[in-house]
């Protein structure tokens, strides 16, 4: 496999009035082509700042960072990735069709072009039939579904979200689990993901990143032995309850209490 990205030694400092805030430190990493990495730690811990150091939203302070042997602003100019933020981020008074446009129309592909990914991106993402309706006329789930057909819909081989269903209740959240999956395998995507559930990265990830407390630090990096087909119940398995195990105690070991 090759890799998509490789972070070598890279550490992230923000500068504020109270001083300086050590956000990564030191972290190496590096994620082949088409894994799921789910990346799992305390609030604060850098995660999201990961992220959006791979997307070129902030400036890393020492150390390289690759995407697809390109630097992350090279990688940026060369849309080489999708986007999922916390909330779905719909225009409202945008229809679905038009909010999955946006990106498109800004990168300049024409009107037939642009009818067919919206098409197809919507199919992945089973809502076909709500192309015309508005963001407040679709539930939380379906909203969140539909920014990710936005962040699919230019064919980026990287997809990264940023804790995308933390908002959604348990029984929706659930199954937008099951549908990513199935999502994941049927585009081949590279996924980046970040999560505060241990069962949630459990069970979607081929990979799972732990991270101590700020500075971020990657405290355990833990290969998944489950199969490719996951149904739901499997989180009640003994294999998949020891990957949960471990994932906790590595949160745990990495915890520190003094602050």
């Amino acid at each position: 496999m090759s890799s998509v990205v490789t972070a070598k030694d890279l550490s992230l400092t923000f500068a504020t009035s109270d001083g300086p805030v050590h956000a990564l430190s030191e972290v190496n990493l590096e994620i082949e082509k088409g894994e799921f990495v789910s990346f799992i730690g305390p609030s604060g811990c850098g995660k999201t700042t990961f992220l959006r150091t791979i997307a070129d939203l902030e400036d890393l302070t020492s150390g390289t960072l690759e995407i697809n042997g390109m630097s992350a602003r090279e990688a940026r100019q060369a849309r080489a990735y999708g986007y999922v933020f916390q909330a779905a981020a719909l225009y409202p008074w945008r229809t679905i069709e038009k909010n999955i446009a946006l990106p498109l129309e800004i990168m300049g592909y024409s009107k037939p072009e642009r009818d067919k990914r919206i098409e197809r991106t919507l199919d992945l993402v089973n809502l076909s039939g709500f192309a015309k309706k508005h963001p407040w006329q679709l539930s939380g789930g379906m909203q969140q579904r539909a920014s990710i057909a936005r962040a699919l819909a230019f064919d980026a081989d990287l997809l990264l979200m940023d804790e995308p269903f933390g908002a959604l209740d348990e029984i929706v959240r659930d199954h937008l689990n099951e549908e990513l999956l199935k999502l994941w395998r049927r585009t081949e995507k590279t996924i980046c993901f970040v999560t505060h559930s241990i069962p949630e990265a459990v069970y979607l990830s081929t990979k799972i990143v732990v991270m101590s407390p700020r500075p971020g630090r990657v405290t355990d990096v833990i290969a998944s032995t489950l199969p490719d087909e996951r149904p739901l119940d499997i989180r009640e398995t003994p294999e998949f309850l020891a990957i949960a195990a471990r994932v906790r105690e590595g949160l745990r070991a990495g915890h520190s209490y003094e602050e």
